[in-house]
């Protein structure tokens, strides 16, 4: 018999403090010599817990910096100069310095420690990274974390926007399936039923937890163990399917034409409302959460364009127009378009 053989990682910690015990994370997972990356002005926020709780666990830290690059090439130049006792590398803060630091990773063949310090997208757990390649953004295969460390205060205390950019992307899930059931009866894809069965099972998790506020720590928690989750349904598929369907594509030709995109995960939310109409599937689901959450009510004071998701919704296919998403057939990309006229709330949150 033929098995597939999966990754997940070694180490997973999502709760409150748990920056403090970063060091015993990491040696948890066998390593004691490591670089670390932080994000931009995180060193003065959180280098001194992260070094001393690495002292007390006796990991080494060889070398650490803070990154503000994902060009591919200066990826390439550090990665090659770590010192070869180096184990492991550690990347904290949000999807850039994560990103660089997964890479480096890959590069080098060492295990990855991701430590997201917002809630912005599920990219702290996935196994690609968005990079600068002859300068334009492209996705570029990685590995999946080996460990990952989510501390809730960390997350809890990031702005906003950045939290409401992680529900946009978690919610998104919902009309990322039903694009790739649709696909695989379109005769355009075969739908894993693993890792169709566990992104849904971390979406669902996540839209029936009760919460009173976006800061209540269960709704943290359900919102990080859920992006975690849709990490692994992608490991499952070997593709972002399960996790990525017409309303990513919507967003990533936002990001191709728009001087300052917004949040990946809020332009994500807009357009999966849209899908949701559109594929006639839990629309009112994805509504309720995104009501409750203020997640319109964020998006109403960023002035995003109707006239830009049209735009994008026209361009959504020949992102990748090897698959076959709602977007791809015409009449469901007049259907999009006609809602951002049509639609009570997208006239309010959109000008």
């Amino acid at each position: 018999m033929n098995a597939k053989t999966i990754s997940i990682p070694t180490v997973l910690k999502i709760g409150e403090g748990v920056l403090d015990s970063l060091g015993a994370a990491i040696r948890q997972g066998g390593v004691e010599n490591v670089v670390i990356y932080f994000g931009n002005g995180l060193i003065d926020m959180f280098g001194e817990r992260v070094m001393k709780s690495c002292r007390e666990a006796g990991v080494n830290v060889y070398e650490y910096c803070e990154l503000d690059t994902v060009d591919i090439n200066d990826i390439i130049d550090f990665a090659f100069a770590i010192d070869n006792k180096v184990q492991g590398i550690v990347g904290i803060g949000g999807g850039k310095v994560i990103d660089a630091a997964k890479y480096t990773g890959y590069l080098r063949k060492l295990p990855f420690f991701s430590v997201p310090t917002s809630s912005s997208s599920d990219g702290f757990s996935s196994a690609s990274a968005s990079l600068i390649i002859d300068g334009r953004r492209n996705t570029t295969p990685a590995a999946l974390a080996y460990g990952i460390i989510v501390d809730l205060d960390v997350i809890s205390s990031a702005p906003e926007r950045f939290l409401y950019s992680g529900v946009g992307d978690l919610v998104a899930k919902i009309t990322a399936l039903y694009d790739w059931i649709y696909e695989e009866q379109c005769g355009a894809a075969v739908v894993n039923d693993f890792a169709l069965m566990i992104a849904k099972k971390a979406v669902n998790s996540f839209v029936r937890t009760p919460f009173e506020s976006i800061h209540d720590r269960l709704f943290l928690k359900e919102l990080m163990d859920s992006l975690a989750m849709c990490g692994i349904a992608n490991e499952i598929a070997g593709s972002s399917s399960p996790t990525s369907g017409s309303e990513h594509l919507v967003s990533h030709a936002l990001d191709k034409f728009l001087e300052v995109p917004q949040l990946h995960g809020v332009q994500v939310g807009i357009a999966t409302y849209i899908m949701s109409m559109v594929q006639d599937h839990r629309y009112e689901r994805v509504r309720k959460i995104f009501t409750d959450t203020g997640f319109f009510d964020h998006v109403a004071t960023v002035g995003m364009k109707k006239a830009d998701f049209e735009r994008a919704i026209d361009l959504a296919p020949t992102i990748k127009p090897h698959r076959h998403t709602y977007l791809h057939e015409e009449k469901y990309r007049e259907a999009a378009k006609k809602l951002l006229y049509t639609d009570d709330i997208l006239n309010r949150i959109l000008v």
